[in-house]
This record gives structure tokens, sequence and C-alpha cells, in this order.
């Protein structure tokens, strides 16, 4: 069987509310299955969905983007740790305490976590 999303996880990732999904399907933009009375979205037409909303802001090579909330740092005389929250992800990134002090990451900050690789970038 198919991968499947139920609504509310497709607009949590999407960062749009489930009206608004629920609105882009009456417009014939999306099509969800449905199981009883819930909506769920396959899960390939998530990811274009995401590739698709990903085409602003910077170019980068990296594709996986986690939008959530700083929960925690520490610091010390060089390195940096941060904590963020992205949906039901826990992202951890180590990083030089300059950078996180450039981008003020301080506890309920809005924050990006750019994965490549094994290497997580945060930004703002």
């Amino acid at each position: 069987m198919e991968e499947r999303v139920r609504i509310g996880a497709a607009a949590q990732a999407l960062g749009v509310s489930t009206d608004t999904l629920r609105r882009w399907e009456r417009e014939g933009k999306i099509t969800f299955e449905r199981s009883g009375s819930q909506r769920y979205l396959p899960a390939d037409e998530l990811a274009r969905l995401l590739r698709e909303r990903s085409g602003g802001g910077e170019r980068t090579s990296a594709r996986n983007r986690l939008t959530g909330v700083v929960v925690a740092v520490e610091k010390d005389g060089v390195m940096a740790k941060v904590e963020l929250a992205c949906g039901p992800y826990r992202v951890v990134s180590l990083m030089s305490r300059e950078a996180a002090e450039e981008l003020d990451l301080r506890p309920g900050v809005a924050a990006t976590a750019v994965v490549k690789s094994t290497t997580v970038i945060v930004e703002r």
C-alpha cells in the first residue's frame, strides 16, 4: 500500500492550514484519498508540493529543510549546541559560538534546519 499522510500532518509539513489544503483540493491543485471522513495525501504528492514550494529564497543544493523553533542553546568558549523542535522531529546542530550569536539563536526563536548529508546548517 502506498504511503499516505493525514491532512493535518501534510498541512504542517507545507506550512499551511488544513483549510488551505481543502481549498487547494476544491480548486483541483491536489487530490486527497479518503478513508471514511479522513483525508489522506499520497506521500509522493506531498513530496511534489514540498519541491514546488521550496523554489524561492536562497539557492542551495540542500533539499531537506525542517522549519521549527529553537528550544535550547548551550555555548562554551568556542562551540554551541543548538536544539530545534521541528514538528515531531528534534534536530541538534553543533556550530561555532560565533555563528550561533550572529544568528541570535535562543529558545523561542524560529529557525530552519537545513540538512545536507551528515551536516545540519541552521538559518533564520
